[in-house]
């Protein structure tokens, strides 16, 4: 089990470019659509076998659920939730710009503070 959660780790902070992210969002897309097949998939998104594989290996690395069912992959949950978990690329912020990001009392505010205590807690 911690295993799975190191590789999954792994995997999703790798960074991510623009272009990956918009193809993954299509995907889901297609995906809310109804169940698909791996080559429709594939011929939609423009991609070859490995591609389409390793995309899957990072949303399922992400915490999207998808089921394979008759040749056919579907999500589990609904697109929204499967939206909220897609990895995003860097913003490409400098430090100032994330600071300012992190004023506020939300969960996604905290994890931007984690982010950037840990940037000034090396540098010191």
């Amino acid at each position: 089990m911690a295993r799975t959660r190191r590789n999954r780790a792994r995997l999703t902070s790798k960074a991510v470019t623009p272009e990956r992210a918009a193809r993954l969002y299509r995907l889901l897309r297609l995906l809310a659509e109804g169940p698909q097949s791996r080559s429709k998939l594939g011929r939609g998104l423009r991609l070859d076998i490995r591609g389409f594989y390793r995309d899957l290996e990072l949303l399922r690395a992400a915490g999207i659920e998808l089921q394979l069912s008759e040749g056919r992959y579907q999500l589990r949950k609904s697109v929204a939730s499967a939206v909220a978990h897609l990895p995003f690329p860097d913003p490409h912020l400098n430090l100032g710009e994330a600071l300012q990001l992190a004023k506020g009392r939300t969960r996604v505010h905290r994890k931007l503070r984690t982010q950037i205590a840990l940037i000034i807690g090396r540098k010191r």
